[in-house]
């Protein structure tokens, strides 16, 4: 094998696998919608093309001259069907793969029986597997249950459970029982599968070595955490009222946490070893997976976080016949450029927003209320920032570093909303400071909210900037 694409490297698993096969020796081409997004990465010697598994007539150039693919690309998070997108990308994806000669396909599932009336979460990720195999090219399909590793969206959930809830009212479906897998273990089959031409048009099953009920999984990392955690069982909390709770306690927004908790009811094991036979790779007990997801955590060493290949849809304004409308700080100061380029690189996450911290928080409350991703996705790293970041209830869309950052709105609103800080010299010697909210109105509610906004816009962005370049100066 000697070019490798991998399909969804802007993912959790897809971010950690590039560096390893680029390690291992082989040329990497990564599949992206948004190039500009793996652009940020310190990836050398990777080869990135534009493409959307949705827009098939973008996928033949991107597999011309591959060897093997990897596919990991997952459409839940999106608004309407995903299982339908799913399919159809899978599909779109395959017939390039065949049409372009690609000589094999590996993909990772999800565990789970047919026989136990599958998740649609869980159904959509095996019929991915079989749609890709219908086209005729060898696939590896390795199925997995929840992965535990820094930045993982199941590791979160259950993270922030026990962190903030020293007693637990659970439904039934914590007693299910699943094989949760270290990411490291994850990786390590992926590039193990792709080098063993035995595991070529076979689906393998791969989890660790313990068998464990989700209550066990909480138990377990409040005593890794060195917490205490009582566990009261009711027979009444349905999946949707559970990922309600999941949307307003953990991270994890409504749109990922439903399908998420709907599997949770079935069973996630191993039910052959063969996998264990053929690729023999020593796998990581679960709670000493859990200490160093927590101490990557604590160290702001995350890799990659679910965050990353969230793509949650702002309603598009673009052909909107509505002016963009703006509210412009500037702002002359003494304090270098880099200075204040340095405060507003390190904006939202635990630092906050430098004002009115309470107001953007009861923002982000009422967006999760209705079923936006909300402020407590943070950030990936305390100071550092790239290209396709989640950053509260914004996305990181542009950044120059020294120069500008640019923020993208994903919170619920009637149109598209963006924020900007740019810094630069002046001829005086001093440095200029912009700060800029903009917002496309996709409607005529879009600009009756901005205009109800702008008493609060201006108190609290006028009094961001001015605190801003207050910290600069200190």
């Amino acid at each position: 094998m000697k070019k490798i694409l991998v399909a969804g490297a802007s993912g959790y698993v897809g971010s950690r696998l590039v560096p390893r096969l680029l390690q291992k020796g082989y040329a990497v081409r990564c599949l992206a919608r948004n190039p500009e997004k793996l652009k940020s990465r310190a990836w050398e010697g990777v080869e990135i093309v534009p493409g959307d598994v949705l827009k098939p007539e973008t996928l033949l150039p991107a597999l011309q001259n591959v060897d093997a693919a990897y596919y990991l690309v997952h459409a839940m998070g999106n608004s309407g069907d995903f299982s339908e997108r799913d399919a159809l990308s899978a599909r779109n994806f395959a017939q390039a793969a065949k049409t372009a000669g690609v000589r094999r396909i590996l993909y990772l599932g999800g565990l789970g029986d047919q026989g136990e009336r599958l998740s649609e979460h869980l159904k959509s990720r095996q019929e991915v597997g079989a749609i890709l195999g219908e086209s005729g090219v060898p696939v590896t399909e390795l199925r997995a249950s929840i992965i535990i590793g820094s930045g993982s969206a199941s590791f979160e959930i259950i993270r922030d459970l026990v962190k903030k809830l020293p007693l637990m009212i659970t439904p039934r479906w914590v007693n299910s029982r699943c094989q949760p897998i270290a990411i490291r273990d994850v990786l390590n089959y992926l590039v193990g599968a792709l080098e063993e031409p035995r595991t070529a048009g076979n689906i393998y099953d791969i989890g660790g070595e313990e068998i464990l009920t989700y209550a066990d999984m909480m138990r377990l990392v409040a005593e890794v955490l060195g917490k205490k955690l009582y566990i009261l069982h009711v027979p009444v909390l349905t999946p949707r009222l559970s990922a309600y709770w999941l949307n307003l306690v953990t991270a994890v927004p409504m749109s990922i946490a439903f399908p998420l908790v709907e599997g949770l009811r079935n069973d996630t094991i191993c039910r052959d070893r063969r996998i264990r036979e053929i690729l023999p790779i020593s796998l990581t007990p679960f709670k000493e997976a859990v200490a160093r997801a927590l101490a990557s955590e604590k160290e702001a060493h995350v890799e990659s976080r679910w965050t990353e290949a969230s793509t949650y849809e702002t309603a598009e304004a673009a052909g909107a016949p509505f002016r963009l409308l703006k509210d412009e700080q500037v702002i002359s100061t003494n304090a270098a450029p880099a200075q204040v380029f340095q405060c507003f690189q390190r904006i939202g996450g635990d630092a906050g927003w430098y004002y009115a911290d309470w107001a953007w928080k009861f923002r982000g409350l009422l967006d999760r209320l209705i079923g936006g991703v909300g402020m407590r996705r943070g950030r990936r790293h305390p100071v550092e920032l790239r290209v396709g970041d989640a950053l509260d209830f914004w996305r990181v869309e542009e950044i120059q570093p020294g120069k500008s950052l640019k923020l993208r709105a994903e919170m619920k609103v009637p149109g598209v909303a963006w924020l900007e800080f740019k810094v630069a010299e002046s001829g005086a010697g001093k440095t200029v400071f912009t700060q800029t909210a903009s917002f496309k109105p996709a409607n005529w509610l879009g600009v009756a909210y901005w205009y109800a906004m702008t008493p609060m816009h201006f108190l609290i962005f006028r009094n961001m900037a001015r605190r801003i370049v207050q910290a600069a100066g200190r």
